[in-house]
């Protein structure tokens, strides 16, 4: 193996996976069809969506952060994460009983096409809006984490400036999803997620070797630390990590970011038949806990190596910078390989988020603004035309984004957006939560109104918790909150009567 991992060794290999990427996106992408663009022409073997959501849930976040701030102060401190994981558990059978049997009645495309048939045109092309505002922030944000690493580890190195990283990083997702849609990425996810997971292994075993310490004797030192509380009781509702907060934070969280996102569910809609999918769901949802725990463990385990050889937190505009630990530790103090591996693992865990948003946020434009569905040859030339200039057109968006995230250079105001991001998924909570169980008629020329005002409010009360609500300090449970402000509000604007259409018949 190689003595120095070197930028343009780095450099080579991320370029061999690629080459692996473009070989199975030639062969999956052949003869590709809108139909298959969108939902794979709902032929994709379950197992392989279940093993390629792995990767998509976790994303490039999880990759290099949730490791970071297992040593940290403040929310998700030690294993604490796990008790939101737990709830994702009670979202998953949400999704996988109440949800996924709608969307496969009404033969759905674009999940949001729900809100149509049950509202009316305000309320659907509210709840497309939300998702694609959401996805959008949310996707450059994951894809900016990564791109800053590579530019300080493997680019900058090289003389390469940011915007050439986001430049290439982003033509590269493009160059592989254009053609297939779904239907490659279904295939691309379960390799992308097989490295990201091998690589969190290989690095567990290299720091327990790098500390003479067996598999079992690397279970023992993480149980006997600091950093292995699970459950968190005693500090009241005042604490951000209190077991009630996060667990039905993240049944919530898992409702929303899952079974009520495109992205997500597109994936979903891509196997065979209801059954396959429900079976898809079960399955990930216990693959996803296994992979929570590894991540968490190697956060404890990169401490406490850190730790052993006196290594100094990174740094980043005079603040610790937990979310370059785990690539310092791997591209400086490990192997090459575990470098390598790292390497691989965090594009991997970045591409297997941002492909398919890329996809998904292409998807519902043409299906929920474009009306692709709506017409008679959804296989003709101009409509795959017109998906691909739409498929570009949110390619330059993200690019335009994240280097909006790089000029900001400030942190805090970076992840600020990132939470107004997640703020808009809770309108979509009240929606789908009122057009389930309530049986009454909403003024849908009114429903963007209520769906602008609850983040709003959900943003004022989160800001002046502390004073209004006697200390009460809110973490993911603010989602919980914008769902009811939505609910509520469309109460206000409702009347006895039936939905628009009957479901029931369709």
């Amino acid at each position: 193996m190689f003595k120095q991992l070197t930028p343009q060794i780095i450099l080579g290999i991320v370029g061999l996976y690629f080459v692996v990427l473009m070989v199975i996106a030639y062969f999956t992408s052949r003869g590709a069809k809108n139909d298959d663009f969108f939902i794979a022409g709902r032929k994709s073997p379950w197992y392989l969506v279940a093993f390629g959501m792995i990767g998509a849930s976790l994303s490039g976040v999880t990759f290099i952060s949730i490791p970071g701030v297992v040593g940290g102060e403040g929310t998700n401190m030690g294993y604490s994460y796990m008790q939101v994981v737990l709830g994702y558990m009670l979202g998953y059978f949400v999704i996988a009983t109440v949800l996924m049997p709608v969307y496969y009645r009404l033969n759905l495309t674009s999940i949001y096409t729900y809100l149509e048939k049950r509202f009316g045109f305000f309320s659907y092309k509210t709840g497309a809006a939300f998702f694609i505002l959401s996805r959008t922030i949310g996707a450059a944000f994951r894809l900016f984490l990564v791109a800053i690493v590579l530019q300080q580890f493997v680019m900058e190195p090289l003389g390469v400036h940011f915007t050439i990283t986001v430049a290439i990083i982003i033509l590269l997702i493009w160059i592989y999803t254009f053609q297939g849609g779904i239907k490659t990425i279904v295939w691309t996810d379960s390799l992308q997620t097989f490295c990201m997971l091998a690589a969190v292994i290989l690095t567990v075993l290299a720091i327990g070797d790098a500390m003479n310490l067996s598999v079992g004797g690397l279970i023992s030192k993480v149980q006997n630390s600091d950093y292995s509380q699970v459950f968190f009781f005693e500090g009241g509702w005042g604490d951000k990590n209190n077991f009630f907060k996060q667990f039905f934070s993240g049944a919530a969280l898992a409702i929303v970011m899952t079974g009520l996102d495109q992205d997500m569910m597109q994936k979903n809609l891509s196997c065979k038949n209801i059954g396959e999918a429900q079976k898809n769901m079960f399955w990930f949802s216990i693959v996803l806990i296994f992979a929570n725990l590894l991540f968490l463990t190697l956060g404890a385990l990169l401490y406490m190596y850190a730790g052993e050889i006196e290594l100094e937190m990174p740094m980043r505009n005079g603040a610790a910078a937990r979310d370059l630990l785990y690539p310092t530790i791997a591209l400086e103090h490990l192997s090459p390989t575990v470098g390598i591996v790292f390497i691989l693992g965090l594009i991997a865990a970045a591409y297997s988020s941002a492909d398919s948003a890329l996809t998904s946020l292409t998807t519902s434009f043409c299906v929920d603004f474009l009306n692709f569905n709506k017409k008679k040859d959804q296989d003709s030339p101009r409509l795959k035309n017109t998906r691909r200039l739409v498929h570009i057109g949110f390619s330059v968006l993200l690019f335009l984004v994240i280097l909006l995230f790089y000029f900001i250079n400030d942190r805090s105001v970076i992840n600020q957006l990132f939470t107004i991001a997640s703020y808009t998924y809770g309108p979509l909570l009240g929606l789908y939560a009122f057009g389930f169980f309530m049986k009454r008629r909403i003024q849908d020329s009114l429903a963007p109104l209520v769906c602008i005002a609850a983040p709003i409010l959900t943003f004022i009360l989160n800001t002046y918790s502390e004073t209004l609500l006697f200390g009460y300090k809110f973490g993911f449970e603010l989602l919980i909150l914008n769902g009811f402000l939505t609910f509520v509000g469309l109460f206000l604007i409702s009347k006895k009567g039936s939905q628009v259409g009957n479901l029931e018949e369709e």
